[in-house]
């Protein structure tokens, strides 16, 4: 076991520090160029779909749930140990190149769901899709659909929830003392609860919870700016400082910084990684571009809001530079110096709510996923029982080999939707060209299977002459 932990190591340093650094970088800057700066030019048009997506189709999911299930899986506990980590590791001057992927990375965002709703296909009332299902009908390639699909069920549904899992109890355990194995009762019941009741339960609890848990950790990360008000240009200088090395004698802090930054935007917006995409094609809207915008949009509230919430608090307190705090409780610690001790209580529950909302957003991509290997129902319940299953396991269990294979796994599948969207991308290009057209018009822009010259395999959006 030693021997093949250290490989799967040996390879996720490979893929993460390299491979994957140079694929997301350069193919985020190609389709921000290809599309003319969309996630810039078009950032207004983003906060309006939002709220024009807010209200909801009571047959289907709303442009706006959809969001939040992304959202959801998107903003876990990595928003909060992740960030103290990045800050640790690499020095404040992570936190700019954290922005920066995200600027970069929100292109690619973009172009992945743009792609997800074009080729997204009917589930009863509602749509299903994703890269599996965009690698098969655009690419003609259902081996690829088929291996991607399998690595995001392994890596999401299954190990990403263990790991989630493990995060709410031992936060539970830590500030409150209650037993672990009841938490895992507790937890695996709910979350049956919810992910038996299908799609619908699943886009209701995250448009409720995911607004709240990061409104409410939004606030208190405002409320310590403002008390510090008169410190916050000084720490803008310290990140942008560290952020180019001018402050350190080493040789090595610009790259710690770089590589620490990059590396955490990467792992917690997931841009171009091909997760988001799955909720993505969930909505009902009138447009593919909608959507892509408004998950464009979800990359900035992640990175940008929420993981920027946690720099500000850490580096605010001063306490980034003890050597003795580091991930969770760092976070935890520097909320304690502003706050008082009760912050210790309600970033547990914050915890709570970030790693549950991902447990249920992460159960979806697996989901759409399974059936789009296989539609039988029997797949689908013994996945269901498996994630539940995996969320008992990874309350009471040691998961650093679990969370080593899922790093592996997402790796493999970040590369395979890369590819396919680097060659899918001009359908997008052409979708936001044919939007941006009705939009100058002063329409509501709308898609059909038409709109597109040589489209083929699209299922959902019918043909001109149709309608």
């Amino acid at each position: 076991m030693n021997l093949i932990e250290s490989m799967i190591n040996g390879t996720n340093t490979l893929l993460w520090s390299y491979v994957l650094i140079i694929m997301l970088i350069g193919l985020g800057l190609y389709f921000t160029f290809r599309t003319k700066f969309v996630q810039f030019r078009l950032f207004g048009e983003m906060v309006r779909l939002l709220g024009e997506g807010a209200r909801a189709d009571k047959k289907g999911v709303s442009s706006f749930q959809a969001f939040c299930i992304s959202t959801a899986s998107r903003v876990g506990t990595g928003n909060l140990a992740g960030v103290a980590i990045a800050i640790t590791t690499g020095g404040p001057g992570a936190v700019f190149w954290m922005w920066l992927i995200a600027l970069i990375g929100s292109a690619s965002a973009f172009v992945e769901s743009t792609l997800a709703q074009i080729y997204k296909v009917k589930d009863g009332d509602t749509f299903r899709g994703g890269p599996a299902y965009y690698m098969e009908k655009a690419l003609n390639a259902r081996w690829m659909g088929v291996t991607f699909a399998v690595l995001i069920t392994l890596t999401f549904g299954l190990a990403f929830n263990s790991v989630q899992a493990n995060t709410i109890t031992s936060a539970f355990h830590s500030s409150f003392g209650i037993n672990k194995g009841l938490i895992a009762v507790i937890l695996s019941i709910i979350t049956a609860i919810i992910i038996f009741g299908g799609i619908k339960r699943i886009a209701r609890v995250s448009e409720i919870i995911v607004p709240v848990m990061a409104g409410a950790y939004i606030l208190i990360a405002l409320f310590i700016m403002i008390i510090n008000i008169t410190e916050i240009p000084s720490v803008f200088v310290l990140i942008f400082e560290s952020a180019f090395g001018l402050q350190e004698a080493a040789g090595g802090a610009l790259g710690a910084a770089m590589m620490n930054g990059i590396k955490r935007g990467l792992f917690s917006n997931e841009a171009g990684m091909g997760s988001a995409p799955n909720a993505a094609a969930t909505a009902d809207v009138s447009h593919p571009v909608k959507q892509g915008l408004i998950q464009s949009l979800g990359v900035f509230v992640d990175t940008l809001i929420i993981c920027s919430s946690t720099a500000f608090i850490i580096l605010l307190s001063g306490l980034y530079t003890s050597p003795e705090s580091d991930g969770i409780v760092l976070t935890q610690q520097a909320l304690e110096t502003s706050m008082g001790t009760w912050a210790g209580i309600f970033l547990s529950i914050i915890v709570l709510m970030f790693a549950f909302s991902s447990i249920v957003g992460n159960y979806y991509y697996g989901e759409s996923n399974i059936e789009f290997i296989n539609n039988n129902k029997l797949f689908l319940n013994i996945y269901r029982v498996a994630v539940v299953a995996m969320v008992a396991f990874g309350s009471l269990a040691s998961l650093s080999f679990v969370w080593s294979l899922a790093d592996l796994f997402m790796g493999l599948m970040a590369i395979i939707n890369l590819i396919a969207i680097t060659l899918l991308g001009k359908i997008a290009f052409s979708a936001l060209s044919d939007y941006t057209k009705q939009r100058v018009a002063g329409k509501n822009p709308t898609f059909t299977a038409d709109s597109i010259e040589g489209l083929k395999n699209v299922e959902a959006w019918g043909k001109a002459s149709e309608e």
